[in-house]
């Protein structure tokens, strides 16, 4: 029943969601899940019922979509909006408020990071409004909701929590100052009138989505990004999507670690963007290390860092866990070049580990290395074949490069993996 070809050819219209690009374990997995949900016993029964039912249609949608976001993901990216924002008022005269778009804004936190990286960079309420959309209405209704708990604050940066939030329990609830300047609404961006009427936005962020379409798909949501992008915005994406939008004519602005491009010529970087190298942190405890910012799998069950870091320790020295825990703490906050610089130190140090190399080929793939990053993925792939990721990031760069059939047979792998270990977690 769940390997019914017409369930993935649905989502694929509806969402536009590649099953290859996941692999078909999540669609199945979410098939039965509301086959149960709606009592049906075959896959006949379930079809007949998604296509009488709006509600079990979107009912479907979600089980697929598993959100996996939080606070200031990706900071750079944050904190190169503001400086942007503040050059963008003087370009404009200050004669209109900016306009900045989030989709998929999912449950709200990237939307509520935006508005709040403006306010802080002193931006005044009545000069920029943020919009935030997603297909998913629950995703919306829990952003409209605004309380948070824990697993949304990650990273060792976190004094804006103390800024706009009050703790609620053992939640934290968004400021209205904030909420303020967000509004929030359901909409599919395979709907190529999205937005017809609203005038084009300064800043658009669509981060970690093109990655999951197929290249069809991919050309038909960009071209609705282009137009809901001012012919002077910035449009930011995710770390792996960078080698798409250079094929779709779009420029880097040529600030590390922002992944923001223009359709324009990239204009000159600002002096106070340049990072300046940091020394390595005191390193920390295992438990307290946060997710690196890895391509997540929003279709998928994302298993946390500390629960890879704490597996990993128990096959390597204490202290090469703890240098891996440092590394996945530095790549969480943005700092390319110290991660680098620690994932050197262990392998000369320690007998080499696959979660570096994939962390070496992420952060080459970051920079725009896409050769440097291959051979990092490759040498992951080596040691450790089902690498989730390391398959999963080498796909996307063998797709961008026009090497569909290379990327299929690396999909094709991590679909294998995601199917053993769904049944291996059975058991």
């Amino acid at each position: 029943m769940s390997s019914d070809q017409r369930f993935f050819d649905f989502l694929k219209e509806r969402i536009g969601l590649d099953v290859g690009s996941v692999g078909p374990a999540i669609i199945e997995r979410a098939v039965r899940q509301r086959c149960t949900a709606a009592r049906a016993l075959t896959a006949d029964e379930y079809w007949h019922t998604l296509l009488g039912s709006r509600d079990e249609q979107q009912a479907l949608i979600e089980a697929v979509i598993v959100p996996e976001t939080w606070f200031s993901r990706y900071p750079e990216s944050f904190s190169t909006l503001a400086k942007l924002a503040a050059k963008r008022l003087a370009a404009i005269n200050n004669m209109r408020a900016l306009r900045i778009l989030s989709l998929p804004c999912s449950t709200g936190e990237e939307p509520y990071s935006i508005a709040m990286a403006l306010l802080d960079a002193g931006l005044a309420p009545h000069q920029f409004k943020v919009d935030g959309m997603d297909v998913s209405p629950l995703s919306v209704e829990k952003a409209r909701h605004a309380l948070y708990g824990k697993n949304s604050f990650r990273g060792q940066d976190i004094d804006f929590r103390e800024r706009h939030f009050t703790a609620e329990n053992d939640n934290y609830r968004l400021s209205g100052r904030v909420l303020e300047q967000v509004r929030l609404q359901v909409g599919n961006l395979l709907d190529p009138a999205l937005l017809a009427s609203e005038p084009p936005y300064d800043f658009v962020f669509c981060r970690n989505l093109l990655i999951y379409f197929d290249q069809p798909t991919q050309q038909q949501v960009f071209e609705v990004l282009k137009r809901l992008t001012h012919v002077d915005g910035v449009l930011f994406i995710g770390p792996a999507e960078g080698s798409l939008l250079g094929r779709f004519g779009m420029r880097s602005i040529g600030i590390p670690q922002s992944f923001a491009f223009s359709r324009q010529s990239a204009p000159e970087p600002l002096a106070s963007f340049v990072p300046t190298p940091l020394p390595l942190p005191v390193q920390q405890p295992v438990r307290s290390v946060a997710p690196p910012p890895v391509r997540s799998r929003p279709f998928a069950t994302v298993v946390p860092m500390p629960q890879v870091a704490a597996n990993l320790s128990k096959t390597i020295p204490s202290d090469a866990a703890t240098l891996l825990a440092n590394i996945a703490a530095l790549a969480n906050e943005g700092k390319s070049a110290e991660a680098r610089a620690a994932c050197e130190s262990f392998l000369r140090s320690h007998e080499p580990v696959a979660q570096v190399f994939y962390w070496l080929g992420l952060l080459s793939d970051i920079a725009g290395s896409a050769l440097e990053a291959q051979g990092f993925y490759r040498k992951a792939l080596y040691l450790e074949p089902q690498h989730p990721d390391a398959l999963m990031h080498l796909a996307a760069l063998l797709q961008s490069q026009g090497d569909t059939a290379g990327a299929r047979r690396l999909q094709a792998r991590a679909a294998r993996s995601e199917r053993a270990a769904d049944s291996e977690r059975k058991r």
